[in-house]
């Protein structure tokens, strides 16, 4: 049996009497990608603010590493381990890229309050700012204001600072959103690295099927706030159910043969 490092089990989040995520549980193998898909409405986004604590479960509950953490917060989950990333950029624009990954490294530290110290005691941070910016291939661009980044940098960036913590897992909002097409190959390349580690387990919502048809383990596909079909990507791919729903023409992978039943 797989090791769970996150787990969901039958969530429910209600706005009034709009029912957002309905009766969905998941289990997030450790060291995994895993990808959460679906049309606009689907009700991804809002299990993904269950999952990282921006929303508490009408009903249901979020495991992490066995243990229940449906009532805290995002902050309390970041210091016990899970760093998560949103659509819109949030960088220090005006401070230089190093400086953005030893501040996003200190922030968990016991030193994150302590301003008036000699930089020289905060080597550590410096190490892992520079550890984060080499894995995120940023290095030859520390000295420079993040504002002065395109924008793949600005997500390659924000990446790094999620890193810089070093969080089991890395739950990504929409990894690629605003990227230009050409851009999206060199973060593709980054998030292989810090795949490459073994160390870490990624969660991420993502429109752009080729994206999470080729880093993801395993695929959630959503409708209608319930849980649509699982599966590893060809068998999400080969879902016909899926395909009616939500792929079409997306995603052009062959198929295997006709078969019954859904993944």
């Amino acid at each position: 049996m797989a090791d769970i490092i996150l787990q969901a089990q039958n969530l429910r989040k209600t706005f009034g009497g709009l029912v957002a995520v309905d009766d969905v549980s998941l289990t997030v193998a450790r060291g995994s990608t895993h990808a959460i898909i679906g049309p606009n409405g689907a009700g991804k986004t809002t299990l993904f603010n269950l999952l990282s604590g921006r929303y508490k479960p009408t009903r249901g509950s979020v495991h992490y590493n066995g243990r229940d953490i449906s009532a805290l917060p995002v902050y309390q989950r970041a210091q016990i381990g899970i760093g998560r990333s949103f659509q819109i950029t949030n960088i220090f624009p005006n401070l230089t890229v190093f400086e953005n990954a030893r501040l996003a490294a200190q922030a968990l530290g016991k030193d994150s309050f302590r301003f008036w110290r000699r930089a020289e005691m905060f080597r550590r941070y410096a190490d892992r700012a520079a550890e984060v910016l080499a894995i995120t291939g940023l290095e030859s661009v520390a000295g420079q204001l993040a504002s002065a980044l395109p924008h793949g940098g600005k997500r390659k960036l924000e990446l790094a600072m999620l890193l810089a913590p070093d969080p089991q897992v890395l739950l990504l909002d929409e990894p690629t959103a605003g990227m230009a097409s050409e851009q999206v190959p060199e973060l593709l390349t980054t998030i292989d690295r810090v795949r490459s580690t073994g160390s870490k387990t990624i969660v991420l919502v993502e429109h752009n099927m080729n994206v999470v048809m080729n880093i993801s383990d395993r695929i959630t596909v959503m409708h209608q706030g319930r849980l649509l079909a699982e599966g590893d990507p060809r068998q999400i791919a080969n879902d016909k159910t899926v395909q009616d729903v939500y792929l079409g023409e997306l995603y052009d992978l062959p198929h295997d043969e006709p078969k019954d039943g859904h993944a």
